[in-house]
């Protein structure tokens, strides 16, 4: 398997920085992402620096950060292979509390991010002939859940899982493969120290680990014949859940 270059938005903390962890091991070339400098500076430190990886800071939502990403995959690494577009937000307003301030967060981190980042990627997968793109989405799009009221962020990510679709379809035949991962709770900063009482969420009533999604990121960049996927990584979360 050839070495590839693997940008990755939103790394530098939690599933991010662990799926950029993964490449690595695997001896691909990563370049990471964070809108807070100083937080994926320490990722990068962390995640040991070297030849084989590179940072840009910059929020998603911005088409410049998309762009400034490319420049250094190319500048230090010659291609665009994977994009992993990782970076997100979530948390539970009532909805009739949601104003547009509000919406427009989510909207331009998880929606906004993710559209215009691949815009600015995906020239380059046409120019070499192919390319993976990864989308992170949520089970909560076709699971809804009445006691945590998050229809912004809900929302945003349902328009991704939408995007998904289209983009597989527009770009399939010119060999750009698109795909949304689907993780129910994990063991993150972002759901801080209570993660694991959303454990009956799952039907293995566990949380996930940032590992579970890593490995699964690594499987569906490397299948050839994988397009236009919703996969849940969710211990069955969106399958069902216990009655109580």
């Amino acid at each position: 398997m050839k070495k590839q270059t693997v940008i990755i938005t939103g790394a530098s903390s939690g599933i991010g920085k662990e799926v950029a962890r993964h490449f690595l091991k695997h001896g691909d070339n990563v370049v990471i992402n964070s809108a807070t400098a100083e937080k994926l500076e320490l990722a990068y430190k962390e995640l040991g620096g070297g030849e084989n990886l590179a940072r840009i800071a910059g929020s998603v939502g911005d088409k410049r950060t998309g762009e400034k990403l490319l420049a250094i995959a190319l500048e230090k690494f010659g291609s665009a292979d994977v994009l992993v577009n990782n970076a997100g937000i979530y948390e539970t307003r009532p909805f009739l509390e949601v104003d547009e301030a509000y919406l427009d967060r989510f909207l331009n981190t998880n929606l906004k991010g993710t559209f215009f980042t691949t815009q600015a990627i995906l020239p380059q997968m046409l120019k070499q002939h192919g390319g993976v793109v990864i989308n992170v989405g949520t089970p909560l799009v076709n699971h809804a859940l009445g006691g945590a009221p998050s229809t912004a962020p809900v929302a945003s990510k349902g328009a991704i899982h939408a995007l998904t679709l289209q983009l597989a379809a527009e770009f399939g035949k010119q060999n750009i493969r698109v795909n949304t991962i689907a993780p129910g709770v994990i063991r993150t900063p972002m759901h801080g120290e209570g993660a694991d009482q959303s454990a009956g969420l799952h039907l293995l009533n566990r949380i996930g680990e940032v590992e579970d999604i890593a490995q699964m990121v690594f499987a569906v960049a490397r299948n050839n014949f994988l397009n236009g996927a919703i996969i849940n990584v969710d211990g069955g979360m969106g399958a069902g859940h216990h009655l109580h």
